[in-house]
């Protein structure tokens, strides 16, 4: 089995550093031209299934990596973002600040102990869900010999490799940029990390939304 990973593509609230987590926001027209790149570059990958986030920006990356192919698109929640709860939509970079904790920072420096806002989510109960889809996806025998597209967050997408490889920095030196893809070769049940954060269109294209 080979797993294809990739991060949606550009919102707004990317652009404008607000935390999205759970909160339902589109592509915007920049999100959705990278991923239209990103698709033609792929296009010539055998890929055979995918799975989503249900959160539409995951879902319209994958439909657009996906257009003109006859592969169906399946929904897990388990692959939603992490929720931060009554911070969502705050302001979280150094220009535009809004969230009321002094500690926010451990999200990036300390995930495993960050401590989230009201009804948000830790990064613990995040790697359990995802770790769960993991471990049902690749124990699925019809799938064992196919190429499998998942769609999904940041975050979501960087506590399913620490479900591969624990030892390793949760960030893996940052947050993946918008439409990055990992490949995963999965054989006899043991994972691979085979290639990492994969950047399909131009590199004067990417932004760093994190490093601001």
């Amino acid at each position: 089995m080979k797993l294809y990973l990739i991060r949606h593509g550009e919102t707004q609230w990317n652009l404008q550093g607000r935390l999205q987590g759970q909160t339902d926001i589109a592509l915007n027209e920049n999100g959705i031209r990278l991923a239209q790149i990103t698709a033609k570059h792929m296009q010539k990958i055998p890929l055979h299934f995918a799975v989503t986030s249900p959160l539409i920006r995951a879902r319209q990356t994958a439909e657009i990596l996906l257009e003109g192919r006859n592969i169906p698109i399946y929904e897990d929640a388990r692959l939603k973002e992490i929720s931060f709860g009554v911070w969502e939509g705050l302001g979280c970079r150094k220009d535009n600040y809004e969230i009321p904790s002094e500690h926010f920072n451990d999200f990036y420096e300390n995930p495993l102990q960050f401590v989230p806002g009201e009804k948000g989510e830790t990064v613990e109960h995040l790697c359990k869900r995802t770790a769960e889809f993991y471990e049902d996806l690749i124990s699925r025998k019809n799938l064992e010999n196919q190429s499998v597209l998942i769609a999904t967050h940041g975050c979501a997408l960087r506590s399913l490799l620490y479900h591969i490889d624990p030892k390793a920095d949760f960030w893996r030196g940052h947050v993946p940029i918008n439409c990055s893809v990992t490949i995963i070769e999965v054989k006899h049940g043991a994972s691979k990390i085979i290639e990492e954060d994969k950047i399909y269109y131009d590199s004067n294209d990417v932004v760093d939304f994190y490093s601001h």
